[in-house]
């Protein structure tokens, strides 16, 4: 079973749909027990880095979250929750993360005709080996809104998007733990692909 955590920030139901597409069993979930008898965890997130992270810290699931990256198990990231594995945001001021990636979040600074948020699609340019990419092919598009990208995290990164001159670390892993910056669950047979990646690693564990 895939734990997707509930802690009040996400786009829970699209992404359990997605993950019921791809042939997961997933469990929506506040409940830390739940999340650390799983197999797999995703912690989702769309909003502010500061709200998201107090969120998971009041609702008592940050624990559980860490415990589950120490114990081995995939944990998946997606958009503002890839952003809160790395170790501090600059997002309305500067904000601790769960540090278990290196690198920090920063604002996108871009040419006047950019605009913020990235929102839309584009092209993945792969850099590193990772499994969630196994059945991804070079250049395939994904579905990105951010208005803020990790940066400083070369040791992490496994595939990048180009914007406005900005790199985006668009997926990213370090032993068990990976984040993708877009979302795969609005990102068609792409997303799919590698949200079946990461039920089958889950099962492997």
């Amino acid at each position: 079973m895939i734990a997707v955590v509930d802690y009040g920030v996400g786009n829970l139901f699209s992404l359990t749909c997605s993950l019921a597409a791809a042939g997961a069993r997933a469990e929506v979930t506040s409940d830390a027990d739940r999340i650390l008898s799983a197999d797999g965890v995703i912690l989702p997130g769309v909003g502010a880095f500061g709200d998201a992270r107090d969120k998971l810290r009041f609702s008592g699931l940050e624990s559980a979250v860490n415990e589950v990256a120490a114990s081995g198990r995939p944990l998946l990231g997606i958009c503002l929750g890839m952003q809160m594995l790395f170790e501090r945001s600059l997002e309305y001021g500067v904000h601790e993360g769960l540090g278990l990636l290196k690198g920090e979040v920063v604002p996108f600074r871009l040419p006047a005709e950019y605009k913020i948020p990235h929102m839309g699609w584009n092209s993945l340019r792969f850099v590193k080996d990772n499994p969630l990419l196994r059945y991804v092919k070079q250049g395939e598009y994904v579905y990105y809104v951010h208005s803020y990208y990790a940066s400083d995290c070369d040791d992490s990164v496994a595939a990048v998007s180009e914007y406005g001159g900005v790199t985006v670390p668009g997926l990213v892993g370090k032993d068990n733990v990976f984040g993708t910056q877009f979302h795969p669950e609005k990102s068609g047979a792409v997303g799919m692909n590698i949200l079946r990646a990461f039920k089958e690693l889950c099962e492997a564990k």
